[in-house]
């Protein structure tokens, strides 16, 4: 399954899940961005009982404003509206994995 684009309309609804939901806050120009997509990508494919989502920080910056997002890419991992676990950089599918374990 592909990552959902999540935006001002469905971010909140979707991080109230009772399953954990990766978010992945990048930008088109940032290169650790398209770094680290493909291995987003590959856990979304992967399924397991989480949701993978992006938020692209130019087309929502109040999100990330809202979460404290400061440098990119970042990754949060939401379960039930509070956040669990945070990343920010490149890291590997076993530590998103990681994060997920909440």
């Amino acid at each position: 399954m592909k990552p959902i684009e999540l935006n001002l309309e469905n971010f909140k609804q979707a991080i109230a899940s009772d399953k954990p939901i990766l978010v992945d806050f990048w930008a088109v120009w940032c290169g650790p961005c398209r770094m680290l997509s493909p291995v987003v990508d590959e856990v979304a494919e992967q399924g397991g009982n989480f949701t993978v989502a992006k938020v692209n920080v130019d087309e929502c910056p109040e999100i990330a404003r809202e979460y404290g997002i400061s440098a990119i890419p970042t990754l949060l991992v939401f379960k039930n509206g509070e956040l669990k676990n945070k990343a920010v950089g490149v890291i590997s599918k076993e530590e998103i994995l990681n994060l997920l374990n909440v």
